[in-house]
């Protein structure tokens, strides 16, 4: 890259970021809400792996979060770029220090090569957890055959993985379809001349043939295309239709933008314009978080970037069924525009984000990881990991240096999951050319005594058995704690080049019931469950009580 392009880049930064985050800082905001202390303990829990490659690895760096072996406890798919992808076991102990176990899962040196990102799923409904993995060239789906094993399923389903560089997914089931539709996001066509500035890719959805055998025997190109880094499936207007949410990187192409697509059931997909209430948003989009922040019924988004990120809402003084959004991120103290610890006052490059409750006070958080792309001059080199905790008054505080997670690595792909099962939210998190960090949640306490911050809750939802959609992708899990709720989607997709299947977790601070109630993908909704705190439950369909789970 050429120093003049860097100097444009560092400029178009500047003008984008809100005028208090170029004037000096404030004292910082201290968080009223407790603050979790995190213990790194990957080399001890049996983690050695890396990230790395040349620069079509500078992005991606994925990890996905499943459970692989039928013991209900999430394992975790680590991307590796240029080395092998590698799948760890969780051996963690229940309450204890975090441990795994590397494991073959059956695959080719060609196939667990290449690897940027992955995606749980369960494709072909048989209940076994399968993925989507994308790679520089052709992308994967692979099998589930339990006991940590996969097979590659391309010719037995007709997919064609091409071969472009892919570095976002999602997946959704559309309504009458037994199949799930997927979406892959690819990045720079290589292969065009003058690569890369200006040559993004398009993008594809792949949609079951709609017979009772599952096949994708042709992709609908998204064009144009403009760089994807991550996309999520989100009925963003409630409407029971989800459309296709994508972000893109500026960097690469000229008169681009942030992108929702409407995909019809049964009709081709059509781009949002600004005759529909879409407004031109360019940023160097990276990641995306989708979180019902105040239970409206209408999701808010956290877009990460080079400089700022976005935090969008639908704005309320317009139509509610057209999507025009505000971005509210400096009301709400979360631009993380820069780094918040350290003398590195350069713009930040954000990557993963992804909320979730991690002290269990039932307000949603935010995890961003940062790192600079590579060894960019006008960007921070020094640039941690943000940990934003939800407050009371609706705004966030940072608090990663605090709560130990400001290390100085280049973060990319991570993940938020309880590992050893104790109710508390662990961090892993995929670096560029660097150890993987892997931080045990030890509540308000230390690692030899870790306790609780808040009671809490995991549910699990599955759909009847042999029937389409197992997993209840793209439900919408309501949480009754006292007089207000917290909700959350199913979802499969967003946060960058990684995901998780498996357990939801939500806090309920001092609260020890709760009432649980499901929104099905077909709209219909559950009755109440009434639940006890600090339990995992699985919820079937249909069922007249939420069933208990003990972790051994």
């Amino acid at each position: 890259m050429s120093r003049y392009a860097i100097r444009f880049i560092l400029t178009l930064t500047a003008l984008a970021l809100p005028a208090a985050a170029l004037a000096e800082d404030a004292p910082r905001p201290v968080s009223s809400a407790p603050v979790p202390h995190f213990v790194e303990e990957a080399a001890k829990a049996g983690i050695e792996h890396t990230y790395d490659g040349a620069w079509e690895f500078f992005v991606g760096g994925g990890v996905a979060i499943f459970d692989c072996n039928g013991d209900r406890r999430p394992d975790m798919f680590l991307a590796g770029g240029k080395n092998p992808a590698q799948l760890y076991e969780n051996r963690s102990p229940t309450g204890g220090a975090l441990a795994f176990k590397a494991r073959d899962i059956g695959l080719t040196d060609r196939q667990v090569t290449r690897v940027l990102g992955a995606y749980p799923l369960d494709f072909d409904n048989d209940g076994i957890v399968d993925l989507a993995v994308l790679r520089l060239g052709e992308n994967l789906l692979l099998k589930g055959k339990g006991d940590c094993r996969f097979e590659e399923a391309n010719r037995a389903l007709a997919f064609d993985g091409g071969r472009e560089w892919t570095t976002g997914f999602s997946a959704v089931w559309e309504q009458g379809q037994t199949y799930p539709t997927l979406a892959f996001g690819n990045y720079v066509d290589r292969s065009k001349p003058g690569s890369p500035w200006g040559t993004c890719h398009d993008n594809f959805l792949f949609r079951p043939d709609g017979t009772d055998k599952l096949r994708y025997d042709e992709a609908t190109r998204l064009t144009p295309g403009y760089c994807a880094l991550s996309m999520l499936f989100t009925d963003w207007n409630r409407s029971g239709e989800p459309s296709l949410r994508i972000s893109n990187d500026r960097q690469y192409y000229r008169g681009g933008e942030e992108q929702l697509w409407a995909v019809p059931p049964g009709r081709p997909p059509r781009a949002y314009r600004r005759a529909d209430g879409w407004r031109h948003l360019k940023i160097w989009g990276m990641g995306i978080a989708s979180i019902d922040l105040n239970d409206d019924g209408y999701p808010e988004y956290a877009l990460t970037s080079m400089g700022d990120t976005k935090l969008q809402t639908l704005d309320a003084e317009a139509d509610e069924t057209v999507p025009v959004y505000r971005d509210i991120a400096f009301d709400r103290g979360a631009t993380a525009h820069r780094p918040y610890t350290g003398d590195d006052l350069r713009p930040s490059t954000g990557w993963h984000s992804e909320f979730q409750d991690v002290n269990n006070d039932t307000l949603w958080d935010l995890f961003i990881a940062k790192g600079n792309v590579e060894a960019m001059p006008d960007f921070a080199a020094f640039d941690p990991d943000d940990l934003l905790l939800g407050q009371w008054d609706e705004k966030f505080v940072e608090v990663g240096d605090t709560a130990g997670i400001a290390l100085n690595r280049r973060g990319r792909g991570a993940g938020l999951a309880d590992f050893n099962m104790d109710g508390l939210l662990d961090l892993v998190v995929v670096n560029r050319a660097g150890p993987v960090s892997l931080f045990r949640n030890v509540g308000a306490g230390t690692a030899e005594q870790p306790r609780p911050l808040g009671n809490w809750l995991a549910v699990e939802i599955r759909q009847e058995r042999h029937q389409p959609n197992r997993y209840g992708v793209g439900a919408k899990i309501s949480v009754k704690i006292g007089n207000r709720s917290v909700v959350r989607d199913v979802q499969i997709g967003a946060g960058h080049a990684s995901g998780q299947l498996g357990f939801v977790h939500f806090g309920l601070g001092v609260s020890e019931r709760a009432q649980v109630r499901i929104r099905w993908p077909d709209g219909d909704w559950s009755h109440a469950y009434r639940v006890f705190a600090n339990s995992h439950v699985i919820i079937e369909r249909g069922a007249d009580k939420a069933r208990l789970w003990y972790p051994e």
